[in-house]
């Protein structure tokens, strides 16, 4: 199934994609959740079978005409990140900071984004150009944990996701090479464009997609999630050995090589660049800066 959030008037409402491609709000079914995130760690098995009957069908609200906003807004905790976890990408954030890269990738890079409001889709992006002349775009795969997860085994993680997203790790280089890291640089506000939708596990293989972005409708990043050198079963397994993994908990998994940084010169955003991602079998998220 694909679960959207969206605004209706001044509320923010829940709804699933139906076949036709209309939307049809979790209220349909008699199904009200505070958000997104509440939907994730309290639903019920036959909250989703009243779900998945609803996408069956048609004639609801136009997709088109809503105000969507991030598939979750209010993140429960910060984002956990993947740095360099595509060895095309390690070797351009290498080679932007002058510095000579091995070609080996043996250990993950983690770090954590701080998400007080998440952007939707077709959502606009503050440059901060007080802050950084070096923002820069990271379409990522974005993993939403379902369940609490405690020594989880790799075999056995994909039972612990309940979806898939597309994040924009949108990213003030500037920053990060002042601070000597990535928190502050990675945590701007309207930093974290997230959607258009979740599409729930079951439905997406995430092992083999084509994962692009485009600026101004020019492709900078071109690549497939098989390229990932830890994958999302990897990584909960080796989180999970050490600390709790707790339900709606959301894992950003790295993004391709292309990003501004890695040209010469770097393409750096700015105000008036539309930023494209896009994920096969998830859909695309557009965002403005402005």
């Amino acid at each position: 199934m694909k679960l959207i959030t969206y605004k209706n008037g001044n509320k923010f409402r829940l709804g699933v994609i139906a076949t036709d491609g209309s939307v049809f709000d979790f209220s349909e079914v008699g199904l009200e959740f505070y958000d997104m995130s509440d939907f994730v760690i309290n639903r019920s098995e036959n909250d989703l079978k009243k779900l998945k009957e609803l996408s069956l069908k048609s004639g609801g609200l136009s997709y088109e005409k809503l105000e969507k906003c991030a598939a979750i807004i209010t993140p429960r905790q910060d984002i956990i990140c993947l740095g360099l976890n595509y060895m095309a990408h390690a070797a351009e954030s290498y080679k932007y900071k002058n510095k000579e890269f091995d070609g080996k990738r043996e250990e993950a890079v983690y770090f954590s984004k701080r998400v007080n409001e998440a952007v939707g889709d077709g959502g606009r992006i503050d440059p901060h150009s007080n802050l950084t002349s070096k923002l820069d775009y990271e379409v990522e795969l974005g993993v939403i944990i379902g369940k609490d997860a405690k020594n989880v085994s790799q075999k056995d993680a994909k039972e612990y996701i309940f979806g898939y997203t597309i994040i924009n790790d949108i990213s003030a280089r500037d920053i990060q090479n002042r601070h000597k890291q990535w928190y502050f640089g990675k945590s701007l506000d309207t930093s974290t464009p997230m959607g258009p939708y979740i599409v729930t596990a079951d439905e997406l293989d995430s092992s083999n997609l084509d994962i692009k972005s485009f600026v101004n409708g020019e492709l900078r990043q071109s690549s497939n999630t098989s390229l990932m050198i830890f994958d999302e079963s990897f990584v909960i397994a080796e989180l999970s050995a050490g600390m709790s993994l707790k339900a709606g908990t959301i894992i950003s998994m790295g993004t391709p090589s292309g990003v501004g940084m890695g040209f010469e010169p770097p393409k750096f955003l700015k105000a008036g660049d539309e930023v494209v991602c896009e994920i096969e079998g998830i859909g695309t998220l557009r965002n403005y800066i402005c």
